[in-house]
């Protein structure tokens, strides 16, 4: 077994994990650690009964890491709670996102998942009575630079990331999963139209399944940031598996990724999903996006670069281009999101005069 890919062989073929010694599962727990899925490969090797021949030393993290995963999915019940309670006399149905969604929704992706935030979309007309219900609830912006102010009322998809005084939890409030100055214009009014209610609530609504997949896969090959793009496949892969059961998924998700213009981020997904993670992604869907598939010169680049990024951000997994490639993605995710000049611009300003951290 290759040390390097250990997190990978963990994903697909956890039986195998039975067999490690101990050095390769310190190797395996510091990767996992990194990718925020040790709580997922607990749960991988629960499932098949085989948690109880892990050795001892590493259990005890695998359980821990359970553990807290279970405590993050309490408290997205709870701040979803509070959410709702900000604004049920808004008139705007809380449509969850991302890992909010996965949980509320029940869907196999939510299992071991770790949160940071919750994530929700409403319309744009929106926004302003939905900022001002959450402010009267506790929430503040916590972007207060001017520049970092106007570029996300004016630029992005979101409004700046807004935390909760007191329980110190963060919200983001979306009106599209890709800004208006991107090259890609998935229509917001059509999401939320097909939005469906979650069982038991009138108020809470999750994507349908086919928009659900495209927004990952839009979150993870536009974002500039890609320390949790292992993560992020993996909630892709699960979402494939557990959807593919419905009798017209495929068929769904090619007509909508064409439909919305997300052909090129689909092909992305599908191609690593199956090269990481084996996902079994029917031969004709293959074929049926590969008017998604770049240029051959671009795809050979694209395939090294993503190749490295998307593993866990640990010096084992990593070569002598894994820094460079992070790179070059970020400033494609930038470029991705807003054209040519307004990107020399920002880049300059985030390099040169934006205030720098502590």
């Amino acid at each position: 077994m290759i040390p390097n890919y250990l997190i990978l062989q963990a994903l697909r073929e956890p039986e195998a994990l039975i067999s490690l010694s101990l050095l390769d599962w310190d190797l395996l727990i510091r990767q996992a650690r990194r990718a925020n899925l040790l709580a997922r490969i607990c749960l991988l090797l629960d499932e098949r009964s085989l948690l109880e021949q892990v050795p001892p030393k590493p259990r005890q993290h695998l359980e821990w890491s359970r553990v807290i995963s279970e405590k993050h999915i309490q408290a997205v019940h709870w701040e979803i709670t509070q959410i709702r309670k900000a604004l049920e006399k808004v008139g705007v149905p809380v449509v969850l996102l991302k890992g909010a969604a996965y949980v509320m929704a029940k869907l196999p992706s939510a299992k071991g998942r770790l949160f940071s935030d919750i994530d929700i979309i409403v319309p744009k007309d929106s926004l302003s009575v939905v900022e001002a219900a959450l402010m009267l609830h506790g929430w503040a912006a916590t972007h207060h630079d001017a520049y970092d102010q106007r570029y996300y009322r004016t630029w992005m998809h979101e409004l700046p990331p807004m935390r909760h005084i007191k329980r110190k939890t963060v919200i983001d409030v979306h009106h599209a999963i890709l800004p208006e100055t991107a090259a890609l214009h998935p229509d917001s009014a059509k999401l939320l139209a097909a939005a469906q209610l979650l069982d038991g609530y009138d108020d809470v609504k999750i994507f349908a399944p086919a928009d659900m997949v495209l927004h990952s896969a839009v979150h993870l090959f536009h974002n500039d940031q890609l320390d949790q793009g292992l993560r992020d496949l993996v909630d892709i892969d699960s979402l494939l598996r557990h959807f593919s059961k419905l009798p017209t998924f495929w068929t769904d998700l090619s007509v909508r990724a064409h439909e919305l213009g997300l052909m090129r981020p689909l092909f992305y997904a599908l191609r690593y999903a199956v090269h990481f993670l084996n996902t079994p992604v029917p031969s004709g869907m293959m074929e049926a996006i590969q008017n998604g598939r770049p240029n051959p010169l671009t795809l050979f680049f694209t395939d090294q670069l993503f190749e490295r990024a998307l593993l866990p951000a640990h010096k084992s997994c990593s070569d002598w281009l894994t820094g460079t490639a992070r790179q070059i993605l970020y400033v494609r995710a930038t470029w991705l999101r807003m054209p040519s000049l307004l990107l020399a611009r920002h880049l300059f300003h985030k390099a040169f005069i934006s205030p720098k951290p502590e």
